[in-house]
């Protein structure tokens, strides 16, 4: 029903070789990818004030990016819950990861994150409750 297409494309890039694009290997992207999920984790842990978290994972983001990333000003959050579902959320991205890149040092810290949110929410929910 269809023919097969045998001409060559007539798309070209402007003047470039595919050479001169520029490509990241598998460990890069995971890299970039690894150090967006520990900054939004960085942000939702300022949000909540937790300061000795929050200095791991900036140490860990300013490693992977090669730069110091920016920090938001603590505000008074209004659902707290919901802010450490979403820390516990994002941690366990990281950590996934973490795991498929082998970096163990970032996996240790993301499964710590993970507890230290499933512990604040284990307590809001029994103080919810009294």
């Amino acid at each position: 029903m269809y023919e097969p297409i045998r001409t060559k494309p007539v798309v070209h890039r402007m003047g470039a070789t595919p050479a001169e694009y520029p490509h990241s290997s598998r460990g890069e992207a995971l890299d970039i990818q690894l150090a967006g999920h520990l900054a939004a984790l960085l942000a939702v842990t300022d949000e909540l004030g937790l300061g000795e978290g929050a200095a791991e994972i900036a140490a860990q983001v300013a490693r992977l990016r090669g730069d110091q990333p920016a920090r938001a000003p603590r505000h008074s959050p209004e659902d707290t819950a919901a802010l450490h579902r979403r820390a516990h959320d994002l941690a366990a991205r990281a950590l996934l990861v973490a795991a498929s890149r082998a970096d163990t040092t970032v996996a240790i810290l993301a499964a710590e994150r993970m507890d230290a949110h499933a512990a604040a929410l284990k307590s809001s929910d029994l103080a919810g409750a009294l």
